[in-house]
């Protein structure tokens, strides 16, 4: 019996037992080192199933991410990809490669569109852009691929990012995109970027610094940015707000009462704003 809606009763077929519902994780064709696991409701709506992506944090808790959006797959006819880029890929000790798109010479921003591009291959996808949600290493990837592919993106969520990338183009990649088209063989398109819908969320209690502070030395360390003014994820995640409306961008903020940092309390808003957009709010 499964503990999932859309599962039951699934029977072999074009589409097998695993391949409905929850699934189990599968390797990238292009790249098996990474893989992703699926929740996909048993009928297709016409026009195809609305794709959410949600973004593990540094913890790799990616099931749970798909399972938090499994009873919103079901009511919205969405299909939830959760990607899983394991710790350790870049060399021992690796946690973080992920978050910049581009790192140690992989693209983790390409991986996610090649999952994308093997989940349309044997699945109706609406088409218009799929919504992407990630918490706090999610959330570092979630803003810069913004940044990176607008164009593919009907909304994303960002919640409570510890360090991020403003448009800044002043700063080098990470904390600006001075060299953005360097690394990423154009610049920004901040025209498709201004058309994104925009949510951000982060606990009202978000205030600890420990993980976040940068110091000369540190790996991720860079001279110059606007972020570094900025002390909490609560500060850094306003800031954030702040230049993507000033972009043009649709904006929300949600700061959600007695959460700290905790992605789990985030999934309520998060849910409700995807909402919002299928309904055309």
């Amino acid at each position: 019996m499964s503990r999932y809606p859309g599962q039951e009763g699934a029977v072999p077929g074009a589409l097998g037992y695993y391949d409905l519902g929850i699934t189990p994780y599968f390797a990238l064709q292009s790249d098996p080192r990474f893989s992703y696991c699926l929740y996909v409701p048993r009928t297709a709506p016409d026009g195809g199933y609305r794709l959410v992506v949600a973004v593990h944090g540094t913890a790799r808790t990616a099931e749970a991410y798909r399972d938090a959006f499994a009873g919103f797959a079901e009511e919205h006819g969405a299909l939830v990809l959760a990607p899983l880029f394991p710790a350790g890929i870049e060399g021992p000790g690796d946690l973080s490669g992920y978050k910049l798109l581009r790192s140690g010479g992989i693209a983790y921003d390409r991986l996610l569109l090649n999952m994308v591009a093997e989940v349309g291959a044997r699945y109706p996808l609406r088409a218009g852009g799929f919504l992407l949600h990630g918490f706090s290493g999610g959330g570092h990837f979630a803003h810069r691929f913004l940044l990176a592919h607008p164009q593919h993106l009907a909304g994303v969520s960002i919640g409570a990012p510890g360090i991020v990338t403003l448009p800044d183009p002043t700063v080098d990649w990470w904390a600006g995109v001075r060299n953005f088209a360097t690394i990423f063989g154009h610049p920004p398109d901040l025209s498709a970027i201004s058309k994104v819908a925009v949510h951000l969320c982060v606990g009202a209690q978000d205030t600890e610094t420990w993980e976040i502070t940068l110091e000369p030395g540190d790996g991720w360390w860079m001279e110059g940015g606007a972020w570094q003014a900025h002390a909490n994820r609560i500060a850094r995640a306003t800031r954030l707000a702040q230049a993507l409306r000033d972009l043009g961008c649709a904006v929300r903020f949600d700061l959600v009462p007695g959460a700290a940092h905790d992605g789990a309390a985030m999934i309520p808003c998060v849910r409700d704003w995807m909402a919002g957009l299928i309904a055309g709010r």
